[in-house]
């Protein structure tokens, strides 16, 4: 029996760093891939891995497929796309904290929810779904919409959804439409991970609180309210828990401090670990990652908490 599936939906880009000197460096990164890429690296053979997108059929496109399987990660439901290639990005760093430069208005992704029957085949066979508000971005209104209507069938058929709202409002039309569109993709969500300070500049949220509120409303089981290192809130229909006395670094660069958390908040959870132990180990893992330069850390090294158990991921 096939070990169950973690489908990580979204695109993936050339991504340049700076390396130094007026150097760059080239990689693929990108939200969710990033998010697949540490779950690969964070959970054994009793998972597999996967990602869900669009890329063309020239080099770059060929070598990000060639990353992915090299990294463990499954190709079979990245769909060729004849007209269009990957999109690039590039960053920029300012006292470790990021900002991003995009080429990507036309690239293959942005049509990776034209076919709803390969998608909905896709999420029939995952354990896992995840997906972020930059997923829901880069689409057009059709593809968003057959997006969330496949996950709402995958859902109901026993996929667990996770949603990372990830606020871009510059690849939206404006706030609104941002705004609607996330607030429906929770709808479908089983765990939600937004950032604080996000969402009260968009949301007009007061604190943590109000954003797992207004999340759980929506119909979200759980929410976890990242803070920018500091206090985590935990919520569910049980109630709220702070988990505080998070360690912080000054980081050398934040890019993939969200990705990174969640893919380790996760896995600690498929580990055996309950949700406050979860959250200091992505927590740390995250740390790592914000200490060395790039979204893709190689020297971060995830610890499954001393408490967990092991489970069973066919159970």
């Amino acid at each position: 029996m096939n070990a169950p599936l973690i489908l990580c939906i979204g695109e993936a880009m050339v991504e340049l760093s700076p390396a130094g000197g007026g150097l760059w460096r080239m990689g693929i990164a990108g939200d969710t891939l990033n998010m697949a890429w540490y779950l690969r690296r964070s959970l054994g053979p009793d998972w597999r891995v996967g990602y869900f997108s669009r890329v063309g059929t020239g080099e770059y496109s060929r070598q990000m497929l060639d990353f992915l399987a090299a990294e463990g990660i499954g190709t079979d439901h990245v769909a060729r796309d004849p007209e269009r290639e990957i999109g690039l990005y590039a960053i920029s760093l300012s006292k470790g904290e990021r900002s991003f430069s995009y080429w990507r208005d036309h690239s293959a992704a942005r049509r990776l929810a034209d076919d709803p029957e390969r998608l909905r085949a896709a999420l029939a066979g995952c354990r896992i779904a995840c997906l972020s508000g930059i997923t829901l971005a880069i689409l057009p209104e059709a593809g968003r919409r057959a997006l969330l209507e496949a996950l709402r069938v995958a859902r109901a058929a026993g996929t667990q959804v996770v949603f990372d709202p990830n606020l871009r409002p510059r690849l939206w039309a404006g706030a609104a439409e941002m705004r609607g569109w996330i607030e429906a993709a929770a709808t479908c969500a089983d765990l939600l991970l937004p950032s604080l300070d996000d969402e009260m500049a968009h949301f007009g949220d007061a604190d943590a609180r109000a954003t797992a509120a207004r999340y759980l409303r929506l119909g979200a089981g759980r929410v976890v309210v990242k803070n920018g290192g500091g206090p985590v809130l935990l919520a569910d229909a049980q109630g709220c828990r702070l988990v505080e006395g998070l360690p912080r670094v000054a980081p050398v660069d934040s890019t993939a401090a969200g990705d990174s958390f969640n893919a380790a908040f996760l896995a600690a959870g498929l580990h055996g670990a309950d949700p406050v132990a979860a959250v200091r180990a992505a927590h740390d893992f995250s740390l790592q990652v914000v200490s060395h330069p790039g979204a893709l850390v190689r020297e971060a090294r995830f610890h499954i908490p001393a408490q967990a158990r092991r489970t069973d991921p066919q159970g």
